[in-house]
């Protein structure tokens, strides 16, 4: 299938917000990678819209566009009427006058094809053959229908959209001619591919620009009004029906739908039988197409995007033939989309591998971008999600690992935010400072079993202190203390290892020794006061003797 949504890898960043804004979840997320699934995509643009990192982009259509105008032919434009409300100011002349300057022939309302579609409308509500009627303008509420709800494809207006009966049109006065549609929607790309040889290139609003940007167009303010213009108000909420001449006794009643959500609610209302004898204009897109995905992304305006686009529009429909119902017929197929569904047992398993073993422990907080965890599940279960995408699991897991190396830990580690209140205790810290559980200080001020300046003087100056020994006389205790400042989370942590028995030890050894220095000292003293005796009756000098003893003593010492 042809991508008309393209993924730019290095900027996802793993946030899953266009799963979240996905209304068919048509996100495959691999290898830290969101990726479209073309074939159960709707091209509602939403995860273009809400990527925060711009991880998605539309495909560029420009040299498709300009190959055609270099190819000889002429090129018409079909401009959707949304273009008031993304180029503000500048009416159709104006446009017309820019277009040409890129090479195209002439430029002319898409509007006019929405005039004769309102007619087939109007028809069908007439011959009241169908219960329910929705409009088939918007190809991505085509698409929901054709792809997700099918039993509802009886109800959708067998009538081709404004954009293909335009350039049909277009065509059939202009033999030999090409057709670009130039409009906010990226669906109208697909609908152009899919029914092809109507319309030969289509473009965005974006793309238009950036055209006329590199070749230094701009369209100059000029609005002129025209009476005979009111399909102009097509891509308003509610404007094709406002385009309609209607009479209240036609048995239908009139519904105003837009947003995909709120399409998908009635779609499942029209099936289970709650709508009837109804017309349906329905839009994916919020605010209808001057809410479509390249104007909500760039400049989304809705009070006055709808203003200039109900501005422009005129009263009475424009000057254009009638062509026959046949001609403008579209029949919509059912589009068959393969999905491995699991049952209870694998999304159960599945489950439990996500730490979730009992009903309580599924918050369903769409974290993941899945509405419910089973939902996720099933997900995980068909290769478009990963385990590890849940959130809560993560944090568990990392909460589990983390408690288990700081409990484990054979060093006390103390943490404390920067009132100096205690967050987080170990076992090994709780049994240096005589605390039996965490409940008893966990909250509380240091002060009630540390002595505080260490940790006040660490966050003053912001040096940190490694390996400082010191003697907590309370516990009776020798500890090697690291203090740390982290300004960034706010918080102190505080390493502590017990030394108290090596350092006994150090005692005991030092005491002995100086006990052994002074027995030597006595024996030395004893000794030379012997030989001095000896020596003396000899009549020899003590000097070599006394410097030889005082030798030892001082060897003994150092030890």
């Amino acid at each position: 299938m042809t991508r008309y949504l393209k993924l730019k890898k290095s900027n996802c960043k793993n946030c899953y917000k266009c799963i979240r804004h996905c209304p068919v979840k048509s996100i495959k997320f691999s290898n830290h990678q969101a990726n479209i699934v073309d074939d159960e995509c709707i091209l509602c643009g939403q995860c273009f819209v809400n990527c925060p990192q711009n991880a998605k982009e539309i495909r560029n259509d420009t040299e498709a566009a300009r190959a055609l105008i270099a190819s000889g032919a002429p090129v018409y434009v079909s401009l959707a009427p949304s273009f008031v409300a993304n180029y503000p100011g500048v009416g159709i002349g104006a446009m017309e006058k820019a277009l040409q300057k890129l090479g195209f022939a002439a430029v002319e309302e898409t509007a006019i094809g929405a005039t004769l579609v309102k007619r087939e409308y109007e028809r069908l509500v007439k011959e009241g053959e169908q219960e329910v009627i929705i409009s088939s303008c918007c190809h991505s509420v085509n698409l929901l229908i054709q792809k997700y709800y099918p039993e509802a494809l009886p109800y959708l207006a067998k009538v081709e959209s404004p954009m293909l009966a335009h350039c049909r049109l277009i065509k059939e006065q202009h033999p030999g001619a090409k057709t670009v549609f130039i409009g906010p929607c990226i669906s109208k790309k697909a609908e152009a591919e899919t029914y092809a040889g109507i319309v030969d290139c289509v473009l965005t609003f974006e793309e238009l620009t950036e055209w006329m940007n590199g070749e230094q167009v701009t369209p100059e303010p000029e609005q002129e009004k025209n009476e005979e213009s009111r399909a102009r108000l097509f891509p308003t909420s509610g404007g094709i029906l406002r385009t309609m001449d209607w009479t209240e006794d036609n048995g239908y009643s009139r519904l105003t739908i837009d947003g995909t959500e709120n399409c998908i609610h009635a779609l499942k209302e029209i099936m289970d039988g709650t709508l009837s004898n109804c017309f349906i204009e329905m839009s994916a897109c919020a605010g209808s197409c001057v809410g479509g995905p390249v104007m909500e992304k760039y400049h989304r305006m809705p009070v006055r995007d709808y203003y200039a686009v109900a501005h422009y529009a005129g009263k009475k429909d424009f000057v254009v033939p009638q062509p026959a119902s046949e001609e403008l017929k579209h029949d919509f197929d059912y589009i068959s989309l393969y999905h491995l569904m699991p049952g209870n047992i694998e999304i159960e398993a599945i489950l439990k591998k996500m730490g979730k073993t009992r009903p309580e422990q599924e918050l369903n907080c769409g974290a993941c971008g899945y509405n419910t965890c089973r939902e996720k599940a099933i997900a995980v279960y068909q290769g478009k999600a990963e385990i590890s995408m849940c959130l809560p699991y993560l944090l568990g897991k990392a909460q589990s690992f983390s408690d288990t190396i700081i409990n484990n830990t054979p060093n006390g580690i103390l943490v404390l935010n920067e009132s100096l209140e205690i967050q987080q205790i170990n076992a090994a810290a709780r049994k240096i400072v005589n605390v039996k559980h965490t409940s008893e200080v966990l909250g509380k001020q240091v002060i009630r079993i540390l002595d505080p300046r260490v940790f006040i003087d660490v966050m003053q100056s912001g040096r940190g202190v490694r390996d400082e020994r010191v003697y907590l006389a309370e516990y009776g205790k020798y500890v090697d203390q690291t203090v740390l400042y982290d300004r960034n989370y706010h918080i102190i942590m505080c390493i502590m290892r017990d030394v108290t028995d090596e350092m006994n030890e150090h005692l005991k050894k030092e005491k002995m020794g100086q006990q052994t220095i002074e027995v030597t000292n006595r024996v030395i003293e004893k000794q030379m006061r012997v030989v001095q005796e000896i020596a003396s009756l000899l009549g020899e000098t003590t000097a070599e003797t006394k410097i030889a003893l005082t030798k030892l003593k001082e060897s003994l010492q150092d030890e």
